[in-house]
């Protein structure tokens, strides 16, 4: 009711300022040209009794008549034109006025009855959750986290809300949230693989015992997805067995469509194992190729204070960098690398690896890390991610 009000008065407000000049009149200016006529009127009478008392001469008053003459006939000129001048403004100021005070009158009776002048206020927030597909992800992130603040049992919520989390990189609020829509909807493949990835994350690339058992169960709800194998192959990578990681990754391509789109990054996968598996099969005087970290690094990583795992961390991540400067080509070594540097909250870092990756990796695989990284929600100057 304020705000129709307040329009109301806006409206009346705007009409005034336009006819209030309207309504001026040029009265003033007529008159004057009338007292004009008047004054050579009485100028005249006052020549004809100027003669009759002998005051003037014929000669004189003669011409003193043809100037006032003049002059009136010019006043009744100008009086005319004036006059048709004042009717043609006053019928101009009319249909003005009329059509200042239409277009209100018209608006509000339109609106009244095609409007929807009942429809109560929308706020923002309203707004945006009815159109969610133009509300920015973080108005949405806000939104749904303001929801599950008073709504903590909502499984639909924290399903919706955790492949976001993972998203943006939030690994910490992403495992939260799969760990309680796990609680409240029950184990599916989706929420499983999001769990055991985002637990990846959070220890830097290590297949931990719990992120193992969860890739377990989404490789048996859905035989036909790789993540799940490629997870499962680098626990085995973990554990110094690469003949094993190799043969579950090819019992895999074998029983896989020949034009699966992700084939060639499970044949490059088995390119690199072999690789490294000649390489530590290779003379001594050859540089060993650095080693993952075995079952028991893993547990023994669970077990430390935050502090000695970051330690252990940076010590990973400094070996996996030196063995990428090694082997260059490394894909998945890459995408490791760049994820711990997030993980670590090193963002330049993050992005120098990025940019070195990317001058070495050839076209197909360098869309594949741009896209890792957009998952990561890094962005390099240069870079599309």
């Amino acid at each position: 009711m304020e705000f129709w009000l307040f329009s109301a008065c806006l409206t009346v407000i705007a009409t005034l300022v336009v006819l209030i000049p309207l309504s001026r009149s040029t009265h003033a200016s007529q008159t004057a040209d009338q007292n004009d006529l008047e004054v050579y009127r009485d100028q005249m009478t006052e020549i004809e009794a100027d003669v009759s008392r002998g005051m003037i001469d014929i000669q004189s008053a003669e011409q003193a008549r043809l100037e006032i003459a003049r002059r009136l006939l010019k006043a009744e000129k100008k009086t005319s034109l004036a006059q048709t001048v004042s009717d043609n403004i006053k019928a101009h100021k009319l249909i003005a006025f009329i059509s200042v005070l239409l277009v209100p009158l018209l608006s509000w009776g339109i609106y009244s009855s095609v409007g929807s002048p009942d429809l109560p206020s929308q706020p923002l927030a309203q707004r945006v959750a009815s159109n969610p597909e133009r509300a920015p992800v973080e108005e949405l992130v806000s939104q749904a986290e303001a929801h599950l603040a008073q709504n903590p049992q909502d499984g639909r919520g924290w399903n919706v809300l955790a492949p976001i989390y993972l998203r943006l990189g939030r690994v910490d609020d992403a495992i939260n949230a799969y760990r309680n829509s796990i609680r409240l909807n029950g184990e599916d493949f989706a929420r499983n693989l999001g769990l055991a990835e985002s637990l990846v994350l959070k220890s830097g690339g290590l297949v931990t015992a719990e992120a193992h058992a969860l890739f377990e169960k989404a490789a048996a709800q859905n035989p036909d997805d790789y993540r799940p194998q490629f997870f499962l192959a680098r626990t085995l990578l973990q554990d110094g067995k690469n003949q094993e990681a190799k043969q579950l990754l090819n019992a895999f391509l074998e029983r896989s469509s020949a034009d699966a789109p992700w084939r060639a990054q499970i044949e490059d996968a088995i390119r690199r194992i072999d690789g490294e598996t000649a390489s530590a099969q290779a003379p001594a005087t050859a540089t060993p190729p650095a080693k993952g970290p075995s079952a028991a690094d893993v547990e023994a990583a669970a077990s430390m204070s935050n502090d000695q795992r970051k330690e252990m961390i940076e010590g990973m991540v400094a070996g996996l960098q030196a063995k990428l400067e090694a082997q260059p080509d490394d894909l998945e070594g890459w995408k490791r690398l760049i994820s711990s540097y997030m993980i670590m909250q090193k963002g330049d870092d993050a992005k120098a690896a990025l940019q070195q990756a990317l001058k070495l990796m050839p076209d197909d695989k360098r869309s594949l890390l741009v896209e890792h990284a957009k998952t990561l929600n890094l962005e390099v100057e240069g870079v599309e991610p």
